[in-house]
């Protein structure tokens, strides 16, 4: 098992219908994701479910994709489900930002996956994401939050994402 592959992104527009087929795909991911994950008490904050589709679809499928997903996914969900409950979703809209971006970026930049470059991904949103919340809360226990509950649903992003998208670019 090779540790660093050659890794081609695609990047569709947004006239090619493509996108937002690909877009509804992980959104739909990123809604069962965490209605499982719930079912655990604390299911959310520990495993972070609703990230996961955001990073494959960003790494793989680029900004356009990524960006939609990482929209659309907390949105719906709360709209359907009221989880994420409304006064969380600035905080958890700026990290599904964050990894969008970031991961696009990579992916982009390096031609390259790694599980080195994946957790660069999760702790660049996770860093500057929590700064936010830590700001948005007043409160740096609350940015810190997914450090003491979430390494659990880190790991799953960093070993569960490198195997999608290992799997993807075969």
């Amino acid at each position: 098992m090779q540790a660093t592959t050659t890794f081609r992104q695609v990047n569709w527009t947004f006239a090619n219908y493509r996108t937002y087929l690909f877009t509804v795909l992980f959104v739909a991911g990123n809604i069962l994701l965490p209605q499982l994950c719930h079912l655990i008490p604390n299911g959310g904050h520990i495993w972070l479910p609703i990230y996961f589709f955001t990073l494959i679809a960003a790494y793989k499928f680029g900004p356009k994709v990524g960006l939609l997903t990482a929209l659309l996914s907390p949105l719906c969900n709360s709209l359907l489900f009221g989880m994420p409950a409304f006064a969380a979703l600035p905080v958890i809209l700026v990290k599904s930002g964050l990894l969008a971006i970031a991961a696009a970026w990579v992916a982009n930049k390096t031609g390259k996956l790694s599980l080195l470059y994946l957790l660069a991904v999760i702790l660049f949103y996770q860093v500057v994401g929590g700064v936010f919340e830590s700001l948005w809360a007043g409160n740096v226990a609350a940015g810190l939050q997914d450090f003491r509950v979430g390494l659990p649903g880190m790991a799953v992003q960093l070993f569960g994402g490198w195997i999608v998208l290992k799997l993807m670019s075969k």
